[in-house]
């Protein structure tokens, strides 16, 4: 948490520091306004026929050591494919590009700060483990900022360097090394491809969706280790003005 002599430091100053300043606890503040105290806590009971995370699934929001953890999430918003008109995506210093975030994905990525890495009094969501791994896919020639854009204020807040050995196209790889991981690891990544990492986790039961949906940028998708396979279980965001407690079907 920045302190107030660093708020008032001088305007001009990147994106990352504006969302690491203040963006987790507007962010978290809005969810509060649009959700309220019960309906979180409902969410987080919600059952699925997809393996909802509910308050006693075998992932814990406990800093208590546990089995090893994979969650994975898309990055946060883009901007319309189509046509060049607002809004448009943004790089941390603030410059026009239609590969970076919207400002709400920067809201999104500021907010999950809070949500994975809250203050040492507050465990993580139920459901929800404190990531000690953060990976996200490689940009490259100026493209695929919005992975790494995501969780690089969450990594920063970790102290831990973000890791993006993996670009997209690399997802065999990439899910070769989770299986290897040990730990809780959160993955960013770019939805189409989420269900290519999910084939390489091998057997996961009950069985997720058979692709992210397009019109979600709310969901934590989270594989905890059972033996040789997973369990599988949905989270929902809850973050932003608009995100749903519904898992993805």
């Amino acid at each position: 948490m920045e302190t107030a002599d660093t708020v008032a430091a001088p305007r001009r100053r990147t994106l990352l520091r504006m969302i690491r300043a203040g963006g987790a606890a507007a962010a978290l503040g809005a969810t509060l306004a649009a959700c309220g105290k019960d309906d979180r806590k409902a969410a987080a009971e919600r059952t699925g026929s997809r393996g909802t995370a509910t308050t006693t699934a075998a992932v814990t929001g406990s800093g208590a050591p546990g089995p090893d953890t994979v969650m994975i999430i898309r990055h946060g918003e883009k901007p319309k494919e189509e046509g060049d008109s607002a809004p448009y995506g943004v790089t941390e210093q603030g410059e026009k590009s239609e590969h970076a975030l919207l400002v709400r994905g920067w809201q999104r990525a500021g907010a999950l700060v809070a949500l994975f890495a809250p203050d040492a009094a507050t465990p993580p969501r139920a459901g929800l483990r404190r990531p000690e791994t953060v990976y996200a896919a490689g940009p490259h020639g100026g493209k695929s900022l919005r992975p790494s854009e995501t969780v690089t204020p969450l990594a920063a807040k970790l102290g831990t360097p973000l890791k993006l050995d993996h670009r997209t196209g690399d997802e065999a790889a990439l899910a070769r090394e989770l299986l290897a991981r040990h730990g809780t690891t959160l993955v960013s990544w770019e939805h189409h491809r989420i269900s290519d990492i999910v084939k390489g986790l091998g057997r996961v039961h009950p069985a997720p969706p058979a692709a992210w949906p397009d019109d979600r940028f709310d969901l934590v998708w989270v594989f905890t280790r059972d033996g040789d396979g997973w369990t599988f279980a949905q989270v929902p965001q809850l973050l932003l003005d608009g995100d749903r407690p519904d898992p993805a079907r």
